[in-house]
Formats: structure tokens, C-alpha cells, sequence
């Protein structure tokens, strides 16, 4: 959707008349909703120094230029673009992002990512030059027009408020893969940017171009179906097996029918931990991709989306992968069956409002099923973790039921995780009290469970065993703040158990693949960086929020941190109503360590905080089970 278009000789009489921001204004208002007239203002400035650029012989009259191009099926949204023909007639565009920076900073350890003050304060974004190649691949990868025209698209970033002297850090060498995909101009480069402009387009087009991308139906591109393809092949990491491959078949099916008739359709697939949930949801990703399908895995969790699009980039990039994972509050404003599917991960942790603060859309799981035509939910009610989290199959039922749509319930039951052990997975339900079963006194199976006296030992452990392929991690529960300041430096210790001289760090900030990075051995993951993974062994830290007092274990949310958001209103609810207080803590908490325990393949390593929780634990394993 664009939301200004006209010709050069259009905008430019807009910018002389100084109506240009009217203009934008009342455009944004009809086709997209409210905005405030201060942040259309704001634009005033950079089309004053876009007229500078354009307004010049050298770019034809014809050309067209568009303002706010509003990329389908996401938020995104490109600030300008020039569009024309080149020597030999081709197609082309020229997207700009705009910025009107005056200060930038780099982050060392974060892909593309700098600081800059926004609001009060600095805060991280997206470097510009990655900003305008990532739209440049998500027009490139999902607009048929775009594909069948061949329309070449070049990218660049004008930054004219920022000094580039005073602010080298913007082109780092950290980030000169992105410059060098799309250019950067700074204060005082009008006439450098303009050269780039003039050196692809030769001719007008009389807005053609941008007729083309405006209308453009959502499609996966050929060149991304096949490098998605290529990634999979060989990886036995994700080699389906058992009922995984019943349930792909099943979903595949299902996601041809909805493509086909168009009608909505439903697949709600439960397992519990180390069923494959996650392997599974990228197989349908890449497989469903390269039948034609526009399709994107959704979570909650930003770690299992990262480190899955991380394990996927090879010959394919970073912004090409990136745009296919999106957060579950990203569907809150899209139309009807915008796409052709939706495979949620994780989905007990959808919500019901979406945005930092919990103020936009209605409900996540019908927003979800409303944008596609064919929705797949994967499932695990006892992985609940947090007071906010909606994500049960009745929920799913009832939304699916709304939109008339069929609906399917499959189950995963082959075990992958805990050395194929039910019996683990049992006997830890009915230690935590989660439910009973006939597990009380143990599980047979090679699964090396223990209980650590000294958290300094439950450490080396893990290090030792992260020496053989990086697959061991440390998780604790949220009994200690995370401290902001100095986040990124190691020596900045929030655990701390002073009996034992202990003190670790959190997972730093500088990095959003924690569960892979070669150095996060050393730091302590929570159930935020690690639920929806898995490691081949993990050794868990039980804070005081998890204790053993007159013969029963008891949960306390009063020793969770401060800055652990998964309870954040329970002190409001416990003032109204005590017991259902304690009953939501009580799931909540419990459901934090099974989820915990159950993230190693081969084994689990446990310290406890209060010393009778540690002894009950060891009364109840058998000693078989003590390797």
C-alpha cells in the first residue's frame, strides 16, 4: 500500500507549496487510520532534503515517487521510492530509507544492530543500510509483479541530520556488508545521492514500476524456495521421524486443500517435550514454501525464532531468513487470509494482547487463524510459563470455530529429548505435583539424571560436557534480577549463592542466539532463552520459589525476581482472591522447572536452593538412575 504517489514534477510542487506533509497526512488517514498530524510534520523535514536530491535534470519528470510504501502482510514500511528505466528500458526502483539521526553508535556482538537516542535515551535499531537491503529481499522474495516483470530493486540509506565525522561508527567495519548492499549517505551528501540515482535511472516510467509493486500478489520467489530446500538437505537435525512424518503429511494435505478452495482450516498438533514440535514446524516452513506457498513460522519466544533462522542461513541470508520468522504480535492489523499459512511454535505461549504494552489487537490466536487460510498450532499446555500466556487447545477451538473453519487434533507421542524416556518425563510430572502418575519412585532409562551438592560443581559439569559440540547450558529459575546496567560485560554477576562463593551472569544482551553461541556456556539461561530449544545436557539451578516443607513441595512467587515478568499482576490478583493467586503462581512455577529439566536430550543436572528440596529429590531417583 503506498500511501503518497505522483510523479517527480508532483512532489516536487508539493515540497515548493509546502503542502507535502497535508498531503502524506490525509493519505495516511484514508488508507491506513489515525495517525497524528505531529509525526506527519516530522516528514517535512526529510522531503525537504529529498526535493535537494531529486530536483535535478538528471532525473527524469516522469518519474515516480512513492512515500510510505506499506510492505503486505507486515509492518514494515518503505520510506521513499524513486521509480524509472534504465539505458536498456529495464524496470527498476530506488527505495530509500530515510533517518533523521544526529547520533550513532555502535554494538559489537549483535548483527547490524546500532544504538541511537530515541525517546529518552539510547536504544537499539536496525542499521539503515540493513533496513532498506531487508525490504529490498522481502519485495524481492514475496511480490509476483516484481518476479514476473523482473523489476530490479536498489536499496540505499540517507541519513541527513548525521555528521559522518563525528559519528564513524556508523560504518564500522562491523557493518560493511550492508553498506556495500545498500549504499549510506550522510549530512551533506545530497549531490552523492543523487549520483546514485541518476546512475540506474535513465528514464521515466510514469509511476509503472510503482503500479506494479503496489499491486503485486504475495508469492514466494523461485531463487527462495530453493535455497530454503538446499538448507534442509543433509541436516539431520531435521530428519522427520516416526508420527513427525504422519503429522507433516497430514498438515501438508490439509495446507493444499486451503490453497486451493481457499477455505480456512485448522491443524492443532499436541506433544510434550522432545516430541519434535519445533523440527517439525521448519520442515513445514521450507517444504510448504517451495509448493508456492506464502508461509511463516510464528512464536511467542524470540529465541527459538532466532536460533532456528540462524541454523537455517547458509547460502541464503540473513535478512532472506529473518523475514520468514515472525512474533505472534505481528498479525494484529492484517487482513483475512493475508497468507497462505501460519505455523505457530510454542503456541501455549501466545497471549492475548500484542505490543510492549500489551495494548494492541484483541486476541493473538484469532488474529492468527483470521490471517491465514491454513494455521497450524503446535501445542504443550503444561509449558504455560507465564500469567499472560492464553495458548490452550479450547482457545484454539473456539477462534477455529468462529471463522468456521475445519479443524484437526493430531498428537506426537515419539519421544527425541530425555533419551526417549516417558519415564522421566512421568516421573518429573508427578514430582512437581503437575499430575500423578505410576512413576513415583523412578523411571527406567538411560538418562543421566543427578543432584549436585555445590552449584561451583553443577558448573564444571557443564562446561566439561559443552567441551564435546556445544551442546550443554546452564538454566536457572527467575529467583535473581536481571541487571541492566553494564548488561554486556561478563563480570556483571545477578545469580549469587554466597554459601557456596557462587555468582554467575545471565544470558548477556548483546546476543539473541544464546543457545548456540560458542561462549554462552558461561552464562545462565532462563526459561525465556531456553523454552522451545534443546541442549544435549543441562544443568538447573531451583531457586527459593521451589521448596520442600512439611512433607509436600510449596511454590512461593514472593522469591521470584523483580524483573521476571511471567507474574507480573499476581500481587493485584493475590489482594482480590488468595487461592487464585496461588493456584496460577503455583502452574506457572512448576510448569518453569518441567520445562526446564526437559530441555536436555541426554541428561540433567540439579542444584537446589533449599536444602530439603535437594534431599527429597534424591530420595525419590532411583538409584539406577544415578550415573
Amino acid at each position: 500500500m503506498l500511501v503518497y504517489e505522483g510523479l517527480k514534477n508532483d512532489f516536487c510542487n508539493s515540497v515548493l507549496n509546502d503542502t507535502i506533509s497535508d498531503e502524506i497526512y490525509d493519505n495516511y488517514q484514508k488508507k491506513i487510520g489515525r495517525i497524528s498530524k505531529k509525526e506527519i510534520s516530522a516528514w517535512s523535514d526529510s522531503m525537504q532534503y529529498m526535493y535537494k536530491v531529486i530536483q535535478t535534470e538528471e532525473i527524469p519528470n516522469n518519474c515516480g515517487i512513492a512515500i510510505e510504501f506499506r510492505i503486505p502482510a507486515t509492518s514494515k514500511r518503505v520510506d521513499f521510492i524513486v521509480s524509472g528505466k534504465d539505458e536498456k528500458k529495464g524496470n527498476l526502483v530506488i527505495i530509500i530509507e530515510l533517518k533523521r539521526w544526529d547520533e550513532v553508535h555502535k554494538v559489537d556482538g549483535k548483527d547490524a544492530i546500532v544504538m541511537t537516542p530515541l525517546g529518552r535515551g539510547l536504544h537499539e535499531s536496525t542499521h539503515p543500510s540493513y533496513q532498506a537491503w531487508s525490504y529490498h529481499n522481502l519485495i524481492k522474495d514475496f511480490n509476483e509483479n516484481v518476479q514476473k516483470e523482473n523489476i530490479q530493486i536498489y536499496p540505499c540509506a540517507f541519513l541527513h541530520n548525521l555528521d559522518r565525522e563525528k559519528n564513524p561508527e556508523i560504518e564500522d567495519p562491523i557493518y560493511s556488508f550492508y553498506i556495500e548492499k545498500a549504499p549510506l549517505y550522510t549530512k551533506g551528501e545530497v549531490l552523492n545521492l543523487r549520483k546514485f540515482i541518476s546512475k540506474f535511472i535513465k528514464y521515466g516510467d510514469n509511476k509503472y514500476s510503482l503500479y506494479q509493486i503496489d499491486h503485486g500478489r504475495l508469492k514466494p520467489s523461485k531463487t527462495l524456495q530453493d535455497s530454503l530446500v538446499n538448507l534442509l538437505k543433509g541436516n539431520d537435525e531435521f530428519t522427520l521421524i516416526d508420527d513427525q512424518k504422519i503429522v507433516f503429511e497430514e498438515a501438508k494435505s490439509m495446507a493444499l486443500k486451503s490453497f486451493k478452495d481457499r477455505k480456512k482450516r485448522v491443524l492443532i498438533v499436541e506433544g510434550g517435550p522432545g516430541t519434535g514440535k519445533s523440527i517439525l514446524a521448519v520442515n513445514l516452513l521450507v517444504k510448504l514454501t517451495n509448493e508456492n506457498m506464502v508461509v511463516h513460522y510464528v512464536s511467542k519466544n524470540s529465541a527459538p525464532r532466532h536460533v532456528y533462522s540462524s541454523k537455517l542461513k547458509g547460502t541464503i541470508t540473513k535478512s532472506h531468513i529473518d523475514n520468514l520468522f515472525k512474533s505472534s504480535g505481528a498479525f494484529h492489523d492484517c487482513d483475512k487470509n493475508v497468507f497462505d499459512i501460519l505455523v505457530v511454535d510454542e503456541a501455549h505461549r501466545l497471549n492475548k494482547k500484542s505490543g510492549l504494552f500489551k495494548n494492541l489487537g484483541e486476541n493473538q490466536v484469532k488474529e492468527i487463524i483470521n490471517a491465514s487460510k491454513f494455521s497450524i498450532f503446535f501445542i504443550d499446555e503444561s509449558q504455560k510459563v507465564d500469567i499472560f500466556d492464553i495458548g490452550r487447545k479450547s482457545e484454539i477451538e473456539k477462534y477455529a470455530s468462529l471463522f468456521n473453519a475445519e479443524v484437526k487434533i493430531l498428537e506426537l507421542n515419539s519421544q527425541f529429548r530425555c533419551n526417549g524416556s516417558d519415564g522421566y518425563l512421568a516421573w518429573l510430572d508427578d514430582l512437581l505435583g503437575i499430575k500423578e502418575t505410576a512413576n513415583f519412585d523412578g523411571f527406567e532409562a538411560e538418562y543421566e539424571l543427578k543432584i549436585i551438592d555445590n552449584p561451583n560443581e553443577l558448573k564444571n559439569i557443564i562446561i566439561e560436557k559443552n567441551k564435546i559440540n556445544n551442546k550443554a547450558r546452564l538454566l536457572a529459575g527467575y529467583c535473581w534480577n536481571w541487571k541492566k546496567e553494564n548488561r554486556n560485560k561478563t563480570e556483571n554477576h545477578d545469580i549469587s549463592i554466597p554459601e557456596f562463593n557462587f555468582s554467575m551472569s545471565w544470558n548477556l544482551e548483546n546476543t539473541s542466539t544464546w543457545a548456540i553461541d560458542k561462549n554462552s556456556v558461561n552464562e545462565v539461561g532462563c526459561i525465556h532463552t531456553s523454552q522451545g530449544l534443546e541442549f544435549d545436557y543441562v544443568g538447573v539451578i531451583i531457586g527459593p520459589d521451589l521448596r520442600y516443607e512439611s512433607n509436600r513441595i510449596i511454590t512461593d512467587y514472593t522469591k521470584r525476581a523483580k524483573t521476571d515478568q511471567s507474574l507480573k499482576g499476581i500481587k493485584k490478583i493475590a489482594q482480590k482472591d488468595v487461592t487464585k493467586a496461588k493456584n496460577i503462581s503455583d502452574e506457572i512455577i512448576k510448569n518453569t522447572y518441567r520445562t526446564l529439566m526437559t530441555r536436555g536430550q541426554k541428561g540433567c543436572y540439579v542444584y537446589c536452593c533449599d536444602r530439603g528440596l535437594q534431599e527429597y529429590l534424591k530420595k525419590r531417583i532411583k538409584t539406577e538412575n544415578i550415573h
